[in-house]
C-alpha cells in the first residue's frame, strides 16, 4: 500500500525533483508560459501557484521564501512587482493547462503551462 506518498516521482531522485522544479518555475514567471509533459506540468502548478500566493502577501519574510526557491533575483523581482500585481483580485487558480498533444520521439503527454493573466507579447510566447 502506498499510503502517504502525495506526489509523483518522475523517475528522479528528490534533489533532480527539487532543481528541476526549481529551474521550472523560474522560467514559467520568466516567460509566462512553458510546454513540457502533462505529468511534470500538474505537479508544478501547486509549487508556483504557491510563490504567488507568498508574493501577493509581499513581506521581506515571503520574499525570502521564495529567494530561497528560485534562482534568480530578477525572476523574483518580476514576481514580485508584476505578476502579484496582476494576480491580486484573484483567490487561486493562476495558472492553466492545456493539452498539447503527444511527443513525436516516445509519445508523451505534452501540455502547455500558463499564466491566466499573462502578457501576450512575442518575446512572451513559447512555441
Amino acid at each position: 500500500m502506498r499510503h502517504g506518498f502525495a506526489r509523483r516521482r518522475l523517475n528522479r531522485t528528490s534533489s533532480h525533483r527539487k532543481a528541476m522544479f526549481s529551474a521550472m518555475s523560474c522560467s514559467l514567471l520568466t516567460h509566462e508560459q512553458i510546454k513540457t509533459t502533462l505529468p511534470k506540468a500538474k505537479e508544478l502548478r501547486p509549487i508556483v501557484e504557491k510563490l504567488i500566493t507568498k508574493a501577493k502577501n509581499g513581506s521581506l519574510h515571503n520574499r525570502r521564501l521564495v529567494t530561497s526557491i528560485l534562482q534568480s533575483d530578477l525572476v523574483v523581482t518580476k514576481l514580485f512587482s508584476d505578476i502579484a500585481a496582476r494576480c491580486a483580485q484573484r483567490n487561486g487558480g493562476y495558472l492553466r493547462i492545456m493539452h498539447a498533444g503527444y511527443r513525436y520521439g516516445d509519445s508523451a503527454p505534452m501540455a502547455i503551462i500558463e499564466l491566466v493573466d499573462r502578457n501576450v507579447t512575442p518575446a512572451a510566447v513559447v512555441a
